[in-house]
């Protein structure tokens, strides 16, 4: 039992070092759970600081709005990993595509206006390597490899050319030690309004009803007891311009969050000729505390087209606050 114990401590102590080391500051928020889950989704999307919660063109997920989806053109499948420090693992995997729902004549035409639906389903997942498994004396007695997973599926409606409306049901698995496991359901909950055929403003809320449930009584029988950890709720509202000549998006995102934090997130993509896209960004530049270092970004896609396929390859490199090495995110896209 004390062996348990004092792994169990050892884990804690461990997991929340690589909670600050992936957090922006010692806070609130820094200490509260799913701190993988807001780092970002893929290479485009951290390459832009994450400011894509407006972002109607290019490949979409239902991680930034669950909004987006309608916005897809064709199937889209996307994949990335993250080169991290602090034997930290960090992996993508999400699917998109729209509808065109509604009744068709003998020739497939739609007789009316089609309805424009979508969904976006995605993986999240998360680990560290390498922790040592000890007993009282300091031995070495196994390994350890806590783990957490976001499932997702999102699903959005267009109700007309200017506003749509999309939800997205999350389950979130986590693994801490041995016998020590928890999971979650949420909701994120996100709209779009389309301006004009430049200008598109967002808002979302974000981790509706999440919160993990932790159970020590595998390990510590009697002794062991129950405890809530409650997840942030976040709030965002972001807006998106397109430039056509130059092929230029801008992108500008605000998120509140209950843990007392006010992010600024910026980020641009710039078409230098067809197929090719260099983007920058800066994600989590704090109103409420500029002394904060935040994470700037650059990173670029190429995509070219095989037969009746788009492959794309992405790369994102994000400055991290507080960690032995930076952010490498590689990514594989296929549209068909």
């Amino acid at each position: 039992m004390m062996n348990k114990k004092i792994n169990l401590i050892v884990v804690l102590l461990l997991l929340s070092s690589v909670a600050l080391a992936q957090s922006d500051q010692y806070s609130k928020i820094s200490s509260m759970p799913g701190a993988f889950s807001r780092m970002g989704f893929g290479a485009r999307g951290m390459g832009m600081g994450n400011a894509m919660s407006a972002v109607i063109t290019g490949n979409k997920v239902a991680y930034y709005n669950p909004a987006l989806s309608v916005f897809q053109e064709g199937n889209s499948f996307q994949t990335s990993y993250s080169f991290l420090s602090l034997d930290r693992n960090l992996n993508f995997l999400t699917f998109t595509r729209k509808f065109e729902l509604g009744k068709k004549n003998s020739e497939g035409e739609f007789i009316n206006k089609p309805r424009i639906a979508g969904v976006s389903a995605g993986i999240i997942n998360a680990s560290v390597d390498n922790f040592s498994q000890r007993d009282n004396q300091g031995n070495i007695t196994g390994e350890l490899s806590p783990y957490e997973n976001q499932f997702f599926v999102g699903l959005a409606n267009q109700f007309s050319e200017k506003f749509t409306i999309g939800f997205t049901a999350k389950f979130y698995y986590s693994k801490l030690y041995d016998e020590i496991k928890t999971n979650t359901f949420g909701i994120d909950i996100g709209a779009i309004y389309r301006a004009n055929e430049q200008l598109t403003i967002a808002t979302m809320v974000v981790d509706l009803l999440s919160k993990y449930e932790w159970d020590t009584t595998p390990v510590y029988g009697q002794e062991g007891f129950t405890i809530d950890d409650k997840f942030p709720l976040l709030i965002r509202v972001g807006a998106s311009y397109k430039l056509d000549d130059p092929n230029l998006i801008v992108a500008v995102e605000f998120e509140n969050s209950d843990a007392g934090t006010n992010y600024l997130r910026f980020g641009v993509e710039y078409e230098i000729y067809k197929g090719l896209l260099l983007r920058g960004g800066l994600d989590k530049f704090d109103i409420s505390n500029t002394a904060v270092p935040s994470r700037p970004s650059l990173g670029f896609s190429y995509f070219q087209e095989i037969s009746s396929l788009v492959f794309g390859i992405n790369y994102a490199f994000v400055l991290e606050p507080y960690s032995a090495f930076d952010q490498h995110i590689i990514g594989i896209d296929v549209n068909f």
